[in-house]
């Protein structure tokens, strides 16, 4: 008797979710895929991003991409001067003053009368969501250290 009420009360549990898996519609999804352009850059890319001037001298980084409620970038904000951390200081700069390089930039030796010039990198695959470096026209270390410091407020 008691193997025949453990069997029906087994057989009730399972019998209606079997019955229901039966009858239950098939679901349909739908997954779509958003990718961005290939001249779309990741903003999270160009933190750090080092900013150069023509004569290839390093002026400071990338710490922030300022924008407005509208999402449009009002300014780049660059650490400039200091040494490892110590004693920099951020300026802001519109965008239109920086020119963002896709390619390495070149280096050039001089060593007593001959000079060489490294050629460029080539750019990993994967690294084509941001540019390798920042140019910004006319500066020099000193007029960058001049320019009013950027404060949070």
């Amino acid at each position: 008797m008691r193997i025949m009420l453990a069997t029906v009360a087994i057989a009730a549990l399972v019998l209606p979710t079997t019955l229901m898996a039966q009858t239950a519609a098939p679901q349909t999804t739908t997954t779509t895929t958003t990718t961005a352009a290939s001249s779309q850059w990741r903003t999270s890319k160009l933190m750090g991003l080092d900013v150069y001037n023509e004569q290839n001298e390093k002026l400071g980084d990338v710490s922030e991409v300022l924008i407005d409620p509208a999402g449009k970038v009002t300014g780049v904000v660059i650490g400039v001067g200091g040494f490892l951390g110590m004693g920099q200081r951020d300026i802001k700069v519109s965008l239109d003053k920086l020119k963002f390089v896709n390619e390495a930039r070149t280096t050039t030796q001089t060593t007593g009368s001959s000079s060489t010039t490294a050629a460029p990198a080539t750019r990993a695959v994967d690294a084509k969501w941001y540019p390798n470096h920042a140019i910004m026209a006319g500066a020099t270390n000193d007029t960058v250290k001049a320019m009013p410091e950027f404060k949070y407020d």
